[in-house]
Order: structure tokens, then C-alpha cells, then sequence
């Protein structure tokens, strides 16, 4: 089957910074909220966006805030989008049809999400400048586009690298966090708020394992595509 990727270096490089860009976010998260002990950070109750606050404590859309390493936080978000953007055009040729500029479109809308996340703070300063909007575009961009990569790359998972379990499990995990993005946005809108940190990030932790998949999928089979180059021609038609 024709393959929708790029071969070499460029591909070897972008597979390097699909997979990183998400162990970069979840290093920034487990070392903000670690720091965050004013009250104890919860991941199930708490947001996942008041991590990146670097205002002073506050409280912000029902919940007290107080991350005194937000910046830490919010790079994070900003490394981890720019990366996913990179990455994709590094790795996907755009020129094998439709499916690989889908997968980049859903890349880039998920990066620039992530990244308006980071820079565009959930903060009450915001919500009465107006920037919130950012923070909210942002955030549901990612949560959508992000999913949405994760099944057309399961769905191509043949022409991109991936094994045929990684491809279902790639499907899966795209699936699980597009049903999980409504009844996380009904948790918000209907003000019961309960556990909220445990539905955002059943929508947003399978597109970080769908870009961790990816990114390791196509780098072994960069890999072994090195290792194990193609038989020539004519060797190939005598056998």
C-alpha cells in the first residue's frame, strides 16, 4: 500500500518531535503540580488549566488556584503544539492525497490549540479582558481536532507505519475521548462541576498517548525501513 509518509531524516526527526512534544507537557505537569500544595493539587477535582496561572491565588471558575509554577506549565502547552506542527509536516507528505493533509489540517488545529492554552491563561483577569475566548478556542480545538487525528491516523494506519494494534488502539483512543468531550463540556455548562480534572483529561490524555503512538510508531518503522532496505528491482522480479 502506497505510503502517505516522508522516508529519511525528516521523517526520523518528525516522528522524534510527535513523540516528544506530549512527554514534555506531562514532565511540565507532574513537576507544576507537585508544587502546587496551597491546597493540595487534585488532578481528579482540580482543572487542568489552572496549572498554568501565574497570577496570584484565586479563584477561577469555581475553584481555588494557587500554581506557583504556571509558567513551567504553560511552556509546556507552547513546546508540546509547536512540536505536534513540526512534526506533522516533517513526517506526512501532503503530495499522497487527501488523508495525509486531513491528519496535517487536525495537527495544526490541535497545536495552535494547545498552544493558545498556554499563552491565553483561564484566569479572572481574562475573563474580564475578554482573552478568555483564546483560552476556550483553544482548549476545545484540541480536545476536538486532537481526537480526530488520532482515528484518521488509526484509520491509515497501514500507509503511516503503524502495526495493526496500534492502529485500532490509536481508533480507540480517538473514540474514547470524542465521547468523553460531551459529557466533560455537560459537567461544565450544567454547573455541577464534579470532578472535573478527571473529564478533561479523559478527552485530553488519549490524544497525548494517540501522538506518543504515532510519534514512536513511525520512528521504528523509519527504523527498520533503514535497516531492512527494499530488495532492488530485478532481484525482486527473479525471486
Amino acid at each position: 500500500m502506497n505510503p502517505i509518509v516522508r522516508s529519511g531524516t525528516a521523517a526520523r526527526a518528525g516522528a522524534l518531535l510527535i513523540l516528544l512534544g506530549p512527554l514534555v507537557a506531562w514532565v511540565a505537569e507532574f513537576i507544576t503540580a507537585a508544587a502546587w500544595q496551597d491546597p493540595p493539587y487534585s488532578p481528579l477535582y482540580n482543572w487542568v488549566s489552572h496549572l498554568g496561572l501565574t497570577g496570584p491565588p484565586q479563584t477561577a471558575f469555581g475553584q481555588v488556584a494557587n500554581s506557583p509554577l504556571g509558567a513551567v506549565m504553560d511552556s509546556g502547552w507552547v513546546i508540546y503544539g509547536a512540536l505536534l506542527i513540526i512534526g506533522a509536516f516533517l513526517v506526512f507528505d501532503p503530495r499522497k492525497g487527501t488523508r495525509p493533509i486531513t491528519i496535517m489540517i487536525l495537527a495544526v488545529l490541535a497545536g495552535v490549540g494547545v498552544c493558545l492554552v498556554g499563552i491565553f491563561q483561564g484566569s479572572n483577569a481574562n475573563v474580564d479582558n475578554g482573552l478568555i475566548a483564546f483560552h476556550t478556542l483553544g482548549a476545545q480545538g484540541v480536545m476536538l481536532a486532537g481526537n480526530l487525528m488520532a482515528i484518521f491516523a488509526g484509520a491509515g494506519g497501514t500507509r503511516i507505519g503503524l502495526t495493526r494494534g496500534r492502529s485500532i488502539a490509536s481508533i480507540t483512543l480517538g473514540s474514547v475521548g470524542l465521547i468523553a468531550f460531551p459529557l466533560f463540556m455537560a459537567d461544565v455548562f450544567t454547573g455541577w462541576m464534579w470532578n472535573i480534572g478527571l473529564f478533561e483529561r479523559a478527552v485530553i490524555y488519549p490524544i497525548m498517548i494517540g501522538h506518543a503512538l504515532l510519534g514512536s510508531s513511525v520512528a521504528a518503522a523509519q527504523r527498520h525501513r533503514a535497516t531492512h532496505p527494499p530488495a532492488p528491482l530485478g532481484a525482486r522480479i527473479e525471486s
